[in-house]
């Protein structure tokens, strides 16, 4: 049985308004802090309406609309809690408490904004939100605890159906591996096909929802495995029975068969947050994490030299040059690569020798030129370690491309599958040989890129390569000896093309996966969300299908080149701005990072790089771009609403400039034009409004932030649209899957309800 996902943390949504719910409440999912979302908004409005010195009859009125919509809204919201407790036995307990407990809360809320009717509510011997402060703040934790605990209880009614679903794909698989005639076999897999298939959906639409990367990564690579092994387990599986004496054939179908439960296991570990025997599961920290973390240690120097011991920092940097030795000690690192590590090894200890003695005398005696000779002892430490890591990221990376590009003609495993049909077991063992020698080489590849990963998800897509070359090497072996020992079954032949064509699909990853890392490391949007608007046939309008696409020739290329660079120092300088905004999540911030991450697409483009080819997909690109400019304009103008502040009117002025810009490059994109010279105007157009706007943006969000800090000390708080309604589902739930019982009692009739928490504010 699942876990409870109620654990340790508190409910991050609603922190900000001091609003805190249930400290033993963690929300693990989207869909159940996107619920919240609304409901953490406007309880904190209502809130806040209490500091307000002049209370018109209009802002009475509303008050009172808010309170009793609240309380509506929840008790629609426990009807459908009950509901699901009815149909799960084994919530309704827990499920009706929380009900009680957020019933009465609505309750409350409502008579407390009952003011509409009065004049002087202060002075009316009837108890208000103006004369009871700290009993609608009461009111209002009871409310958010218990609808976060109903929306918890509900997720664990979808953490229940996966558990469900892989039990029944436990069950099919042990009546697969016991199966002796082909027609049962047939009957049975048919089977096991429909589980699988329902197993996909549920687990697809969790690892969409989920929050944390790390698990998402895990869950996708989990994912990857189950899909390949499926028809893997059906080759293995025929063979095995045309072939019943065979051992070779039975150690690939057994390796198939341990290698999806393994899978299987590791997605209710990720669903239920738990492990066997309630270990921690543990991982090897990279050296890019470990460099990371040591330069924040040491540039934290400058701020207070006692929050850490020279021991701890010696300590950290005797780790990372540990894991330098997984290059070092590499039989496939250069012997160039190998020397600038062990030279950089060796100064990163001088470095840190020199500055724990600077630190310690400052720690007696602070004069200026001691802290001076700190400061460059601080710069000269991180600039050897940012050296190290280029070296070690340089040397896994060549490493990488060396052998993907070597490999790519896949001799070795082409050899076997005409060895193996000529039955000649002699040359099937040498080419076995040369493909353990292969795998060893990309087993090695993986273990040093997950080093220089630079991401958690990326770390884990490694470590799942690492895994598939292991695993799949050995079982093209067996495949292979197989056929070599029947060379004319058809199906052992198959068998050996389906384990070839998961190595060569690794391989393939391999590149893509190299191609993300360099990303990461260069700065090239490893950590953002990635935009790919680019028109598909038979989706846009038909002026896009009649023209012909126009690639820029070199002399164009360079001419752009210039407002390509001035794009590409813009996209950084928002991507600045967002990161200092300690709410990822708000939508001004997604926006920002929306257009930013288009505008480099754009700035790709000017490079002759980047996912946009042609100034096809260019124009697509910069049509969306006015879109999502259209969207940061709507959230300023509901930020700008609720704030009171001296830089209100610069706000305006700024946001107002918005889009009319924004209106400009959407009519500019959508314009059609003809022959080259036209297109290439066309282009640079769009490519100069595309930076008037990320220009604007630039100024605009340093504002915001400021507005935001000042809102949130005056205890404020920026209503955020419910991101559901556009259209949560295109990510979250595959839009092939039948309706299934989750969505009749899941989170899914929960949001509905919620959603119409979308009450009348005063302003």
């Amino acid at each position: 049985m699942a876990t409870s996902p109620c654990s340790s943390s508190g409910v991050s949504s609603s922190s900000s308004s001091g609003l805190g719910a249930d400290a033993g409440l963690e929300i693990r999912t989207r869909s159940v802090e996107q619920t919240l979302v609304p409901l953490v908004s406007q309880i904190t409005t209502l809130i806040n309406h209490k500091d307000k010195p002049k209370r018109s009859d209009k802002t009475l009125q509303a008050i009172q609309r808010v309170g009793q919509a609240v309380n509506l809204a929840v008790g629609r919201f426990v009807t459908v809690g009950e509901a699901i407790a009815n149909e799960n036995h084994e919530l309704k307990e827990e499920m009706s408490i929380a009900c009680i407990e957020a019933r009465r809360a609505g309750e409350t809320i409502a008579q407390l904004t009952d003011v509409a009717s009065l004049d002087h509510p202060e002075s009316d011997s009837h108890i208000t939100i103006f004369t009871d402060k700290t009993g609608v703040v009461k009111a209002a934790r009871l409310l958010l605890s218990s609808v976060t605990k109903v929306l918890v209880l509900a997720d664990r009614v979808v953490i229940k159906q996966i558990i469900t679903s892989r039990n029944k794909v436990l069950a099919t698989m042990e009546q697969l591996e016991k199966v002796s005639s082909f027609q049962e076999f047939v009957q049975i897999f048919s089977q096991f096909g429909n589980e699988m298939v329902e197993f996909a959906h549920l687990t697809g639409d969790r690892q969409n929802d989920l929050k944390d990367e790390k698990k998402k990564a895990r869950m996708a690579a989990s994912r990857a495995v189950l899909e390949k092994c499926t028809m893997m387990l059906l080759t293995a599986s025929k063979t095995c029975l045309r072939h019943p004496d065979c051992e070779s054939a039975r150690i690939n179908k057994d390796g198939v068969f341990h290698r999806m439960r393994l899978a299987l296991e590791q997605v209710i570990e990720i669903v239920t947050d738990s492990r066997p025997n309630g270990e921690n599961e543990v991982a090897p920290i990279s050296i890019y994490t470990g460099i990371k973390e040591f330069k924040n240690k040491v540039e934290g120097l400058r701020e207070n030299l006692y929050f850490l011991s020279k021991e701890n920092l010696s300590t950290m940097l005797e780790v990372i040059l540990e894991h330098t030795e997984d290059f070092t000690d590499s039989a496939y690192t250069s012997h160039e690569h190998r020397e600038h590590i062990l030279e950089l090894s060796k100064q990163a200890k001088m470095e840190l020798e020199q500055l724990v003695s600077l630190w310690m005398q400052a720690q007696n005696q602070k004069t200026k030129d001691l802290m001076e000779d700190l400061e460059v002892s601080i710069l000269k430490t991180c600039q050897c370690m940012n050296e190290l890591k280029r070296e070690v990221h340089s040397a896994a990376t060549s490493l990488a491309a060396d052998l993907l590009k070597y490999h790519t003609d896949h001799m070795v495993l082409k050899a076997l599958k005409i060895t193996g049909v000529e039955g000649n077991l002699e040359a099937v063992a040498e080419y076995t040989c040369k493909l353990s020698e292969q795998k060893e080489q990309l087993v090695e590849m993986c273990r040093l890129l997950r080093h220089v990963s630079g991401t958690e998800p990326l770390e884990i897509t490694c470590i799942h390569a690492e895994d598939t070359f292991q695993v799949t090497g050995p079982q093209i072996i067996s495949a292979a000896e197989t056929l070599a020992l029947h060379p004319s079954s058809k199906i052992a032949k198959e068998n050996l093309e389906v384990f070839c064509e998961a190595w060569e699909s690794q391989l393939s990853d391999m590149s893509l996966l190299l191609r993300e890392i360099n990303d990461v490391f260069e700065g090239r949007r490893g950590e953002k969300r990635v935009y790919l608007s680019l028109p598909r046939p038979g989706k846009h309008n038909a002026n896009l299908k009649t023209l012909k696409p126009v690639k820029l020739d070199t002399e164009e290329q360079a001419k752009i080149a210039k407002l390509g660079l001035e794009l590409h120092l813009l996209t950084s300088d928002v991507d600045s701005e967002t990161e200092k905004w300690e709410d990822q999540e708000n939508e001004i911030v997604q926006h920002g990072q929306g257009m930013s991450s288009m505008a480099y697409s754009m700035y790709l483009f000017t490079r002759g790089e980047g996912l946009l080819k042609t100034t096809q997909d260019l124009f697509h690109q910069a049509e969306i771009f006015a879109t999502e400019g259209m969207k940061l304009a709507s959230a300023l103008q509901v930020f700008s609403e609720q704030v009171h502040d001296d830089d209100k009117p610069l706000l305006l002025l700024e946001a107002e400039k918005l889009i009319p810009i924004c209106k400009q490059l959407q009519i500019t994109a959508k314009t059609s034009v003809q022959g080259k010279s036209a297109t290439f105007t066309k282009v640079d157009a769009c490519i100069q409004k595309t930076r008037n706007v990320m220009t604007l943006l630039c100024q605009l969000l340093p504002v915001c932030s400021k507005l935001m800090r000042k809102n949130k000390a005056g205890n404020g708080y920026l209503k955020p649209a419910p991101p559901w309604r556009e259209g949560r589902t295109r990510s979250g739930m595959n839009t092939h899957a039948p309706e299934r019982r989750v969505e009749m009692f899941g989170i899914k009739s929960l949001e509905n309800h919620v959603a119409k928490m979308t009450f009348l504010e005063s302003k």
